[in-house]
């Protein structure tokens, strides 16, 4: 089972990182990964990074067709996909060497978070990088 984060220790994650890349983001306004980068983008000073296989721009920026075309290290790889699409992820955030697995709220998978765990990632599950921002920011 995987350990479920404190929001105490989710918001030191958030004062560490500065390279996040956002799977499954959204070319599409109505969809919490675009809502969710978009006011990232405004909001924070993290080196955002995007992957989604069908689309290439957004917001100015490349769209990465997976992990492993990320030009730069990756601190925390923010994963808006279905959980049954969380393997692969997971082996190309193990295989880039990423710190940090943070799946979007409503979403986790046993044992693709084992996996990360025994690569020595830390994992978060079912938990929005964009609500516990707003609550970094507020400290």
């Amino acid at each position: 089972m995987t350990p479920v984060l404190a929001l105490s220790e989710r918001i030191e994650i958030l004062k560490k990182v500065k390279n996040v890349a956002i799977v499954g983001v959204s070319n599409k306004a109505d969809r919490p990964s675009f809502g969710v980068t978009k006011w990232l983008l405004d909001n924070t000073d993290l080196n955002l990074f995007f992957v989604n296989p069908v689309i290439t721009e957004l917001f100015g920026k490349p769209v990465y067709k997976s992990l492993l075309e990320v030009p730069e290290s990756i601190d925390l790889v923010d994963v808006f996909r279905n959980p049954k699409d969380m393997a692969p992820i997971m082996e190309d955030a193990i295989a880039i060497k990423a710190k940090i697995f943070w799946m979007q709220l409503g979403i986790s998978e046993a044992q693709s978070a084992a996996k990360g765990m025994s690569a020595g990632l830390t994992v978060v599950e079912d938990a929005c990088i964009k609500v516990d921002y707003e609550k970094l920011l507020l400290n």
